[in-house]
């Protein structure tokens, strides 16, 4: 790759977020290479995980609906000081942008770690939530797995994955990459077996990751070769 051209790349790009795919000084047109892989891996990320963060919330939403018998069960429910703290600002949020604070727009305002703390001790000890709630929300999830703490652990998982896809960040070095993204699929299966169907038509992870990095080397060696040296004979 040519030298001035990937300077360039790291001027865009900073140095900093390309260091990540070269510590072991591999050079450019590999360095390159993982970065575009890493972006077409979390490209086909983040069709499974929007998925899922979706399904979850509206899921849990309609299971403390049920549980509390309110839509703005928010309002009534025994939060932790965090989640409280969370809810105000998703309607402080709302309402400065001059809308109506609607329990649809509260929803979908709160963040992806806002729902997977529902799933932490407090709400079982302290709320009608759990454990009964469990099925509510995964109609889909065997009896033997209906344990708080194994739901919890999956869905941190599944939220540390998201942010790293979601913040641009690097996931080509998750050797269990794999098994996490079967962990989104299933989990999206445990609340919706249909969402789940549609999730695995559209997937293109399991190709991407599959080909490896060899296809973004390519690329980038075919695009932007490196000039030939003095005395090779080549024109410069």
């Amino acid at each position: 790759m040519q030298e001035d051209f990937f300077d360039k790349l790291k001027t865009a790009l900073s140095t900093e977020r390309l260091s990540a795919y070269g510590q072991d000084d591999p050079g450019p047109s590999i360095i390159m290479g993982r970065y575009l892989w890493n972006i077409a891996l979390c490209e086909a990320l983040y069709s499974p995980l929007q998925m899922c963060e979706v399904a979850l919330r509206n899921a849990i939403h309609a299971a403390m609906e049920g549980t509390y018998g309110m839509s703005t069960w928010y309002d009534k429910a025994e939060l932790t000081p965090w989640g409280y703290q969370q809810v105000g600002d998703a309607k402080t949020k709302i309402a400065r942008a001059g809308k109506p604070v609607t329990p649809g727009r509260v929803v979908a305002e709160l963040h992806f770690a806002f729902w997977t703390s529902l799933f932490e001790d407090h709400y079982e000890r302290n709320t009608p939530f759990l454990p009964r709630g469990i099925k509510r929300v995964f109609p889909g999830l065997v009896k033997s797995l209906h344990n708080r703490k194994i739901i919890k652990a999956r869905l941190e998982g599944i939220r540390q994955l998201r942010n790293r896809v979601f913040h641009h960040e690097r996931v080509i070095h998750w050797k269990d990459l794999p098994d996490q993204h079967a962990h989104i699929i299933e989990t999206i299966g445990w609340i919706s077996p249909e969402l789940s169907e549609m999730a695995l038509k559209l997937d293109r992870f399991l190709e991407t990751h599959r080909a490896g990095i060899a296809p973004w080397v390519a690329k980038v060696q075919n695009h932007w070769p490196a000039k030939p040296s003095a005395g090779s004979g080549g024109k410069h």
